[in-house]
């Protein structure tokens, strides 16, 4: 029994013929060894010998690692394609199929698998296919043809390098060029927002209302007046809570009213939301409701509408806010008093806050996008500017304003934008507050979120196309001008979309088939890589989410391009209205309560038989998932050029191009948010 406590006591030490080696493990899947250096005089005499048996056991740990790993990706693997497989029986494929550019990437597609297919054959009969010297004549080449197909190689070699290469390199280099321009301006966007940091720069109203000694709140002395308007659309998941916000503001009741304009078409949804303005209105608050009974102009004529009544003309201004929206109770008492005394004011405009940020992976990476938004963004053009593009909620307009430029327009669906530029080129001026939060929801479905950056992407090409003449022939300053026409529409709405999808879904493995044009490393991974490490600064806390964001917002490209193209052409597309679907994610404790029978009699509106069949109606809801025929087409064609890149030994390039492919298949089987309705 000694000897053997006296083995265990030995710590973890093992001698192999004399060599002391330490096995360490801290689970069965991470061993380690080190060999230890012993200065007896027997190790010194044997000391640079091998022994049979350490070097086998070494040979056994490595194994048993290497298959700890491949089991792991074996395993992801087996439930990625059972994932897959699921969405595939399951999915329902979206319209993409009739589109042009559907087309044209299932050409593509074909395309790379044909060269893929020819050059594996040419790469297994060891034809010649490293990048040749270009730079010589053509007849330089040497290439071993000894077959019909070793002809029909060398002639595309001579092709691809006379004719394909050159103006595909001019592409790349374009589209280069472009990335750098756009990437400087995030760089000086980032600069200004450091700039404002550090010098504490805020918008500081003059004089608080209420604040005058003697000043009665509750009577309304000192107190404008004030429209609060809250444009919806068969929105049932959150009607409640907005309402309820917007009636809890804290601004003498007299001094404010609430029109609540319900654009649904569900004559079920009509009357909850009816019902509970009623309930409010029987509580003491100032709250009107408006349908439409011919429901033109989607939002803008919502809000069109709800601007002609004949009450309006009593109050100086309007605040706006989305159905998902719940602004806090000081919200007017912290915006409305930048307009004292500054009679050029237009706009004041609310920072978005989210809650359901942390629901999956598809609202985290929304967040850095509008984060970087609104932190950057948004605070950067309204301190030295004093323009930036209205967010279409959660802002409160002047009135005066809005009728000076023309009112709310129907022609575009980015209404907020157009109203926007139009106040602009009057001459009126905006601010954003940082530090003023609205909270609202994010989009939790791909199919949602998708429609929603085709309608945000889409409508300021169709308004581009619309103010240019205006922005030309009015009045502001020329570096207001050239800030309109060159940074807010051709900059950050046209070329970031254009050069994100030519440059990286369709250059960067075209390059793969044609190596004489070459797209060199920084671009494809150290400049994107900075870039979105200056995106999630704002929000630092998803920091872990740099690649996944990285790679999403490149597979993003293909509906932004695509919306991008549709605007400025005035495609059928462009003019599709879809509002975002809510989850009511900020309603579950509502929820909850009111199916305890607990919920307060202020914001439980509805009959009761109506509540169930609410309830009844939305347990027999099914959920279902979507193909999208452009991001698969996409995801192989980049898988393609990845096992191309492996023949010509560009290994950076195969492992964004290997990753990439897989975050558009993802996408593509729509593996990546909630499943929608």
């Amino acid at each position: 029994m000694g000897a053997w406590s006296d083995w265990f006591a030995r710590d973890d030490t093992i001698r192999f013929g004399g060599t002391p080696v330490v096995i360490k493990m801290e689970n069965p899947n991470n061993w380690s060894i080190s060999e230890i250096s012993d200065i007896s005089q027997d190790d010194a005499r044997r000391k640079g010998k091998k022994n049979a048996k350490q070097i086998t056991w070494v040979l056994l740990l490595r194994a048993h690692r290497a298959a700890g790993c491949l089991a792991s990706l074996a395993s992801g693997s087996v439930a990625l394609i059972s994932a897959a497989r699921r969405r595939v029986s399951a999915g329902r494929a979206d319209s993409s199929r009739h589109h042009r550019l559907y087309t044209f990437i299932k050409f593509s597609l074909f395309l790379s698998m044909t060269l893929l297919c020819f050059e594996l054959y040419a790469y297994f009969k060891q034809y010649h296919l490293t990048i040749p010297d270009y730079t010589m004549a053509i007849p330089s080449f040497k290439v071993n043809v000894n077959d019909l197909f070793g002809s029909i190689y060398t002639g595309w070699m001579r092709i691809r390098a006379e004719y394909i290469a050159p103006p595909l390199q001019f592409l790349s280099d374009a589209c280069v060029v472009l990335f750098l321009i756009q990437s400087a301006d995030r760089l000086i966007l980032c600069l200004g927002c450091f700039w404002i940091k550090l010098r504490r720069m805020k918008p500081v109203p003059k004089v608080a209302f209420g604040s005058k000694e003697g000043s009665d709140p509750e009577a309304g002395e000192h107190f404008p007046m004030v429209l609060v308007q809250i444009p919806m659309c068969n929105e049932r998941e959150v009607y409640q809570q907005s309402i309820a916000a917007v009636c809890n503001l804290d601004w003498p009741r007299s001094n404010f009213l609430v029109q609540v304009l319900d654009d649904s078409d569900d004559p079920l949804t009509q009357k909850l939301i009816k019902a509970e303005v009623d309930k409010w209105q029987e509580s003491g608050a100032r709250i009107v409701y408006r349908h439409r009974e011919i429901r033109e102009g989607f939002k803008a004529g919502n809000l069109k509408s709800a601007m002609e009544c004949s009450y309006v003309k009593d109050y100086e201004f309007v605040a706006i806010f989305d159905a998902d929206f719940q602004p806090m109770p000081d919200f007017l008492k912290r915006t409305v008093p930048h307009f004292k005394d500054n009679e050029e004011l237009a706009l004041v405009q609310a920072r978005w806050t989210f809650v359901n940020k942390d629901e999956n992976l598809l609202t985290r990476l929304q967040y850095i996008n509008l984060c970087f938004h609104f932190e950057v963004e948004q605070q950067v053009n309204g301190i030295f500017i004093n323009f930036f593009g209205f967010n279409g909620t959660a802002g409160v307009w002047r009135i005066k304003a809005l009728e000076d430029s023309g009112g709310w327009m129907e022609r575009t669906t980015v209404e907020d934008m157009d109203i926007a530029v139009r106040a602009h080129l009057k001459g009126w001026k905006f601010i954003y507050l940082n530090d003023v939060e609205c909270q609202c929801e994010l989009p939790e479905s791909y199919e949602a979120y998708r429609k929603q950056q085709h309608r945000w992407h889409s409508g300021p090409m169709q308004l581009f196309r619309l103010c240019l003449p205006d922005i030309i022939r009015s009045k502001i300053a020329f570096w207001k001008k050239a800030n309109l026409i060159f940074l807010f529409f051709l900059l950050r709405k046209l070329i970031l979309p254009f050069y994100s999808f030519t440059l990286f879904c369709i250059i960067l493995p075209m390059t793969m088939f044609v190596p004489e044009a070459e797209l060199p490393a920084w671009v494809v991974c150290y400049v994107p890589a900075t870039m979105s490490l200056l995106n999630i600064l704002p929000a630092p806390r998803s920091f872990p989410f740099m690649i996944p964001y990285l790679l999403f917002e490149n597979t993003m490209s293909v509906t932004k391009f695509h919306a991008m193209v549709s605007g400025l052409f005035q495609l059928p597309s462009s003019f599709e209205w879809v509002v975002t679907k809510k989850s009511g994610r900020s309603s579950d404790g509502d929820l909850v309560n009111l199916l305890n029978g607990k919920k307060d009699d202020k914001a439980s509106n509805a009959p009761e038989k109506e509540k169930e069949i609410v309830i009844k109606k939305s347990k027999k809801k099914k959920k279902h998932n979507r193909m999208y025929r452009k991001e698969l087409m996409l995801a192989f064609l980049l898988l393609t050029a990845s096992v191309r890149s492996l023949l010509s030994a560009q290994g950076l390039h195969f492992y964004f191009l290997l990753f990439q492919g897989v975050s558009f298949l993802l996408v593509g089987l729509d593996l990546i948010g909630e499943q929608v309705d």
